[in-house]
């Protein structure tokens, strides 16, 4: 089975993900793009048991703006390592946590929100696709 190791930005947390992830793709939501102090975030989703802390799991910490995302971060360099999402069931590992994950986006996320238009052919919801408790509907590039 493929494995992957990432860490946060001073190494005092590490993480592994097994496997293959579910989805990846970009979020432009408001929420997403605070917590990134970037215009977009790149988002590579796993099921929780393919994602395991295998160091500094005492140095994890949590922030829940609301019940659908626990965002986890390393308390000694605030590095951002990954959400949980349980109303999905699903764990968001940002993409440049797993540098070793091949990024391969699938789809646009709250694309209503965004703030860096992208032309890359791929769906952009206007929040989230249907399965996932969204509208379903797509904007146009």
């Amino acid at each position: 089975m493929t494995k992957h190791v990432g860490e946060c930005f001073c190494g005092a947390v590490a993480i592994e993900v097994t496997g293959a992830p579910e989805g990846m793709g970009y979020c432009h939501c408001a929420s997403c793009r605070a917590w990134s102090a970037g215009p977009v975030n790149a988002f590579t989703l796993w099921k929780p048991e393919n994602v395991r802390v295998t160091r500094g799991e005492d140095r994890l910490a949590r922030f829940m703006k609301t019940e659908n995302s626990g965002r986890q971060y390393c308390t000694d360099c605030g590095g951002h390592v990954m959400t949980d999402h349980p109303g999905l069931g699903l764990v968001d590992v940002y993409a440049a946590t797993v540098p070793s994950v091949e990024f391969q986006p699938g789809v646009h996320v709250n694309y209503a929100e965004t703030v860096l238009p992208m032309k890359d052919g791929l769906p952009k919801f206007k929040d989230f696709p249907a399965d996932f408790g969204g509208s379903g509907e797509t904007v146009e590039e």
